[in-house]
């Protein structure tokens, strides 16, 4: 049978464009259709407008670093409004990038809805068009928790276009989003609330970092409202523009916004994968194997919409590796180990590979950890800022198995360490390495007294 394309990617967010891209410089006649915009999430309401909002938040705080260096500056008023207009410039801008890139590409692009008719059918537009192999790569949707008055609080999406920044913000969560956006806030001037049910933030890390973080953020005048939930959100019987936040230990919060990062799920709804006969797993998502296959032969998914690694370089990878087997003559699968990752919270932290929770399960580890004010803040003063490094080691083989940094420019540091554990590098790696003096990085390779071992029976207790 003859089809329209050799290839259709549903969704034209980072992973599904660099799919396609690829594929079509292999040769492959390529289709992509974008309902909403292109980007995707990343682009428009994720990475990188967040990235913008941090920088917003930070010259706040180094304006009034600079008097202990003896600069004479205040900090002044942010202007919210100018700020958002100009990250919505920098947005279309991008958004035209993608579509120039594709254009370029020779990949023929739909600005509509795409849905399965049957496994090589799909319906965009109102028009049927027909693929030798389809990608969903549609990403994923945020997830209002289910509570009474759920409907007055918005979800992480609205935060990038509000008309003005609240004063006062209650932010339900403890993931990536909730920290980094409670940083941002407060950054900028609101009082911010974060609540989240876990003693912690930032459930899946590094036990240490997780505490150094929320000593950080507590130094820095958030206010952490830990091991609650919120029970139900009501209009404030004073102003009806203010919500009332009541939370399971019967705290009541009085706030003017309040938002739900509790989570995403998989963007499945309407594609009409049952018509294609596409599975999915437990938790909803598209159920693939390492190679990004659906249990239809030809039918394959990347991306968040698989809810394996959720962030938008894993994506772009699977994506490439998906075009690169089907016409580039050169099978192979995104590798999902030692993938470095950052959290840009105030102040930003970045991990890669094991944390020591996880790394004790295969032995006895040997855990190096320093902890240090910033050059730069035994002059400002500025409390919240003190940084974490810390190196978990195979005891045995001397193998450097996980990396974890809280501190300024730690995202850009790790992205360097995760190349060493990438290649495999031992402690005596790190040790022969000569550092770059006065950094906070040289500290990787200048830790040398061990401070702790630790084992799986040592943590059970």
């Amino acid at each position: 049978m003859a089809y329209d394309f050799d290839l259709f990617v549903i969704g034209g967010g980072s992973g599904g464009t660099r799919c396609a891209r690829i594929a079509a410089g292999h040769g492959a006649r390529v289709g992509v259709a974008e309902e909403r915009f292109w980007g995707g999430t990343c682009v428009n309401v994720g990475c990188v407008p967040k990235k913008l909002m941090v920088q917003a938040a930070e010259y706040g705080a180094w304006a009034e670093d600079a008097r202990g260096f003896g600069w004479d500056m205040p900090r002044g008023h942010h202007d919210w409004p100018r700020f958002i207009a100009a990250k919505d410039r920098e947005i279309d801008r991008l958004q035209g990038v993608y579509r120039t890139l594709l254009g370029k590409a020779g990949v023929t692009t739909f600005e509509a809805r795409a849905t399965f008719l049957d496994p090589h059918t799909l319906e965009i537009g109102g028009k049927r068009v027909t693929a030798a192999n389809i990608v969903i790569a549609t990403g994923s949707t945020p997830h209002k928790a289910d509570i009474p008055g759920a409907e007055l609080a918005g979800i992480t999406d609205d935060l990038f276009y509000l008309p003005q920044r609240p004063a006062r913000l209650a932010i339900v969560g403890g993931g990536y989003s909730a920290v980094e956006f409670a940083s941002i806030f407060a950054g900028l001037g609101s009082e911010v609330h974060l609540i989240y049910r876990q003693p912690l933030p930032l459930r899946g890390f590094d036990h240490e970092l997780r505490q150094a973080l929320a000593e950080n953020l507590l130094a820095q005048g958030l206010h952490l409202h830990r091991g609650v939930i919120p029970t139900h959100i009501a209009l404030d019987g004073v102003c009806d523009a203010q919500r009332r936040v009541h939370l399971s230990d019967t705290t009541e919060l009085a706030v003017d916004y309040v938002i739900m990062t509790t989570g995403r799920i998989p963007n499945v709804a309407s594609l009409g994968l049952d018509r294609a006969g596409v599975a999915l797993n437990a938790q909803g998502a598209v159920a693939v194997d390492a190679g990004s296959r659906t249990n239809v032969a030809h039918v394959y998914a990347i991306g968040d919409v698989t809810d394996r690694l959720n962030l938008t370089p894993v994506a772009i990878a699977e994506g490439h590796a998906l075009a690169d087997t089907l016409f580039g003559g050169q099978p192979r699968e995104a590798s999902h180990e030692n993938v470095p990752t950052a959290v840009f919270s105030s102040p930003p932290l970045a991990t890669v590979g094991l944390t020591e929770e996880e790394a004790i399960r295969r032995g006895p580890m040997d855990i190096y950890v320093t902890r240090f004010t910033p050059m730069r803040h035994t002059l400002t003063g500025r409390h919240g800022r003190r940084a974490l490094i810390k190196l978990v080691v195979d005891q045995k083989s001397q193998k450097v198995l996980g990396a974890h940094m809280l501190g300024e420019d730690a995202a850009e540091i790790m992205q360097g360490i995760g190349i060493a554990l990438r290649m495999g590098a031992t402690k005596q790696d790190f040790d022969r390495t000569i550092g770059i003096h006065p950094t906070a990085a040289e500290e990787f390779v200048t830790m040398r007294t061990r401070t702790r071992v630790a084992a799986a029976a040592e943590a059970a207790e």
